[in-house]
């Protein structure tokens, strides 16, 4: 083998070693207990506040007419049962 066929090899190996670095750091960060807890509570977010800051009505107002409804069929069954 040619010492340049084996530099070319060292600096593919180079090449390789650092991608699969990257790749590992990335896994490290996606699986991070922490960065998942963020993800999950910014998706949540995302749902009841857009982008600009401004309350998404079409997704508080069936949530919060949903809670007044269980909360209503508890006071009514709580007042039949007595």
């Amino acid at each position: 083998m040619a010492k340049a066929e084996s530099d070319e090899l060292v600096d593919q190996i180079d090449v390789i070693r650092e991608r699969l670095a990257e790749t590992v750091d990335t896994l490290i960060d996606r699986s991070s207990p922490k960065n998942i807890a963020r993800r999950g509570l910014d998706d949540l977010k995302a749902k009841f506040v857009d982008e600009t800051g401004s309350p998404r009505m079409e997704t508080i107002l069936p949530l919060v007419g949903g809670t007044v409804a269980v909360i209503a069929s508890i006071i009514v069954i709580r007042r039949l049962l007595r």
